[in-house]
């Protein structure tokens, strides 16, 4: 199935000076997240506790700041009705949503007196599917943009 792209540009509501935030801030929460999946590889490996604690940390940051980028989102599928309308968009909403549940889990698992104790096989297992969501959500999003036009500011 091909898809044409669109012709117009869908403004973002969330934006700063005709730039959207969602993708402002989206890429430290990504980086700590698919971060996490090598320091618990690290973890199993060596079993160096200083790889459990960045985990917690890559996990806590991962999670808050997911979160905290996909309000930004939200705001525009609420109140953007061209963005509404779009398949591809609600399919990056829900993949986002079970991605930042399935990190959230993550990082609550880790909190506690050794954030080492359950890397295996739950930690490593939740990282390893919260990359997958990552990996989907990316690619929808990026389909939102180059097909789509989203969030893309062409005024000069």
């Amino acid at each position: 199935m091909s898809t044409s792209p669109s012709t117009k540009p869908i403004l973002s509501r969330a934006a700063i000076a005709g730039h959207p935030i969602h993708p402002m801030l989206i890429h430290f929460p990504v980086a700590a997240l698919i971060a996490l999946v090598g320091t618990d590889a690290a973890y199993l490996y060596g079993g160096d506790p200083f790889w459990a604690r960045a985990g917690l940390w890559l996990a806590g940051v991962g999670a808050l700041g997911g979160w905290a980028a996909s309000a930004a989102g939200l705001v525009d599928i609420l109140s953007v009705r061209e963005i509404r309308r779009l398949v591809t968009a609600w399919g990056h909403a829900l993949m986002a949503v079970m991605m930042l549940s399935v990190a959230t889990l993550n990082w609550r698992l880790r909190l506690g007196d050794d954030p080492g104790e359950h890397v295996m096989p739950w930690g490593m297992g939740l990282s390893l599917l919260t990359a997958a969501f990552i990996s989907l959500a990316s690619y929808l999003g990026g389909r939102l943009v180059y097909e789509n036009a989203v969030g893309v500011h062409t005024d000069s």
